[in-house]
């Protein structure tokens, strides 16, 4: 590893960010431009990993269910493939922009080499609401997407996974879309799929076990007891809702969830499987019997043990970060804390689990759905969960070991092992011609 001066390092750390109010692309570019420093990489190396290696912007023409035509717009960013094809998922979102998929598809590229996994990082999105979309239309839409981007992804290239308003119906039409152009059937260019048709055991819940496997292993890290610790998850779709019921079983009270509707808090604590069932009911958590109202505000700041941002980007920032009380954030999200939040939250003395170690789970099961579908073998649950269990705790071994060598935040400590085995796996290959 590069040697690290430490006064180097806390010069990095007090250095105030300039891209605190920005998009998340600024953030990730602002991470990047600290990790860069502290390896003493030269400023070509930092412009070589900041930009993008592809970017396709596509039209997607619908024919809606009225009759009606309606244009929009995809896009599709391929950040890296030093160390392997890209990878990334592709989500549905109003809020999706350009840049928003920049900073996502650079994200996967430092997670996939955190956690070793032999990809680069890539996303993709559709500016979109799914819910004011039938089942028929959305279809259309990706059918439509993935042959605009159909030249740019494959199982050796490109390969999309579900993420934010999409599913593994979702993936299974891009595959279904993708294999009829070839002519015959690709497994392996989507991960995310049902089982029926090549997905694998424990993809749908991944993410979720990753984020508490990584969670309780922090709070052991502070001697906090997990038994009867309390917790509370900001958002409650496909990564919060499994997190919370994972730690709940784990022995956790989990005192407030919300979603995009709310907050809900109990301080005895909340039946998690009992809230699932009136979500699925409802559509919401909120007019849980036994619960009290409350508001995303106030349960960003609740006097927990931990805090799991499980929702979208930006949640924890400068105007809230001094509020957060818990011992314990990991980011469940992509980017819910901005670089200024999570340089008060480090100074607060919260410990920060960054996202592209707290919420890689997905993306090391993707690599095994992958894997089996490359070699038509398929594996068991349980050896899913295992392997799924050893890739996690050992990357938290080795960033919290690397943070604590270095004196570094655990952010960055990460960034700077997941740069540099990117670095050098561009510095070994060379550039051609």
């Amino acid at each position: 590893m590069t040697t690290i001066e430490h006064t180097a390092a806390d010069r990095v750390r007090r250095r105030p960010p300039a891209t605190a109010h920005g998009s998340p692309f600024d953030d990730a570019r602002a991470q990047l431009h600290d990790a860069v420093t502290i390896l003493g990489y030269d400023d070509s190396m930092y412009e070589l990993l900041a930009n993008p290696r592809r970017e396709l912007t596509v039209a997607v023409p619908l024919h809606r269910d009225s009759g009606e035509m309606e244009l929009l717009i995809g896009h599709r960013v391929q950040h890296n493939v030093s160390r392997g094809p890209a990878k990334g998922g592709l989500r549905y979102s109003l809020d999706v922009t350009l840049d928003e998929v920049r900073a996502l598809a650079m994200w996967m590229t430092w997670k996939c080499a955190l956690l070793d996994v032999p990809y680069g990082g890539a996303k993709g999105g559709i500016c979109l609401d799914p819910r004011q979309y039938s089942r028929s239309e959305l279809e259309r839409v990706t059918r439509r997407y993935t042959s605009e981007i159909s030249p740019v992804i494959g199982p050796d290239h490109d390969i999309p996974a579900p993420d934010v308003g999409t599913d593994e119906q979702t993936m299974a039409w891009m595959m279904d879309t993708y294999s009829v152009q070839k002519g015959h059937t690709v497994l392996g260019v989507t991960t995310g799929k049902p089982v029926s048709i090549g997905g694998s055991l424990g993809r749908v819940t991944a993410t979720s076990r990753g984020v508490v496997h990584v969670a309780l292993a922090a709070l052991r890290s502070r001697g906090i007891r997990v038994e009867g610790a309390t917790a509370a998850v900001q958002g409650f779709g496909k990564v919060g809702r499994h997190a919370a019921r994972f730690l709940q079983d784990a022995g956790m009270r989990v005192v407030a969830v919300s979603d995009q509707y709310g907050a809900i808090r109990a301080d005895s604590g909340l039946d998690i499987a009992a809230l699932a069932a009136h979500v699925d009911a409802t559509g919401s958590v909120i007019g849980f019997v036994g619960a009290d109202e409350s508001s995303n505000e106030d349960l960003l700041a609740a006097d927990v043990d931990l805090l799991v941002p499980a929702a979208v980007e930006g949640v924890i920032h400068a105007g809230n970060a001094a509020q957060v009380k818990a011992a314990v954030v990991v980011e469940g999200a992509n980017g819910p804390t901005t670089g200024e939040a999570d340089r008060l939250l480090n100074e607060a003395g919260t410990l920060v689990v960054p996202d592209i170690l707290a919420n890689a789970g997905g993306v090391i099961v993707s690599y095994f759905e992958w894997v089996q579908a490359n070699q038509a073998y398929w594996w068991g649950a349980d050896e899913v969960e295992a392997r799924l269990a050893e890739r996690m705790l050992t990357a938290w071994e080795h960033v919290s070991a690397h943070a604590a060598q270095r004196r570094l935040p655990l952010r960055t400590a990460a960034m700077c092992l997941a740069v540099e085995r990117v670095a050098q796996a561009g510095q070994l290959r060379g550039l051609y011609p």
